[in-house]
């Protein structure tokens, strides 16, 4: 059948390939194409079976899961990959994203999650167990917090003469114009347009405008 989720497991230890192996098999359409114990007999059999999903651990002799992920990703992109591990630390699970992973579960997954995961994964979604799931957003919101914390910060290093020649660049004024309009030099404009970009850490005009709306320096 042309709907059958074609899978190949990867783990070193045979215990953990039968019990999966027994997981699956009354599954109609799911098939364990294949086996492997390390990244030697996974890529020998990938060059006779082509399977739609990986299940793969991340620690294994040889190459770790990690390293066959980011080759996989390469040489066979079409595969998807699920990293069953006991490996469940923060490093593990984003380095794991970062590899270009499409799921992750622990290796004490029961069998329904196992399943939805695989399905879903093969039909292109991603998916994490819920535990990896509230450590990505927990670090989502972390470093989200964190971008909103340094931009606060980087604003606040604005003089309220920075701020207002902000305001004149965004309303099109030349350089010379805000030099009238402040009683300044022009080469002064530009002294105080090079501190802004340096403090706000932008390139050009158009960068620092685009800022000024999004952060509130001025309004529309």
């Amino acid at each position: 059948m042309d709907d059958i989720i074609k899978v190949i497991l990867v783990d070193d230890h045979d215990i953990v390939r039968d019990g999966i192996n027994a997981l699956l098999m009354i599954e109609e359409n799911i098939e364990v194409i294949g086996e492997a114990a390390n990244s030697d007999e996974l890529f020998a059999l990938l060059k006779e079976k082509t399977p739609d999903l990986l299940l793969l651990d991340i620690i294994m002799p040889g190459m770790s899961g990690l390293e066959v992920a980011k080759e996989l990703n390469h040489t066979y992109p079409e595969i998807k990959i699920i990293i069953l591990s006991s490996n469940l630390d923060e490093d593990s699970v984003f380095n794991a994203i970062q590899a270009g992973i499409n799921g992750y579960l622990p290796k004490n997954v029961n069998k329904d999650e196992l399943v939805t995961a695989i399905h879903q994964v093969s039909e292109g979604k991603d998916f994490y167990s819920d535990a990896i799931s509230t450590m990505i957003f927990r670090n989502y919101k972390k470093f989200a917090e964190a971008g909103r914390k340094h931009t606060v910060e980087r604003i606040a290093e604005l003089s309220e003469r920075e701020k207002e020649i902000v305001r004149w660049f965004a309303d099109g004024l030349s350089y010379k114009e805000i030099a009238s309009k402040l009683f300044i030099s022009v080469r002064t404009v530009e002294s105080h347009k090079n501190n802004i970009m340096e403090k706000l850490e932008l390139k050009t005009k158009v960068d620092l405008v685009k800022y000024a709306i999004k952060h509130g320096i001025i309004e529309l």
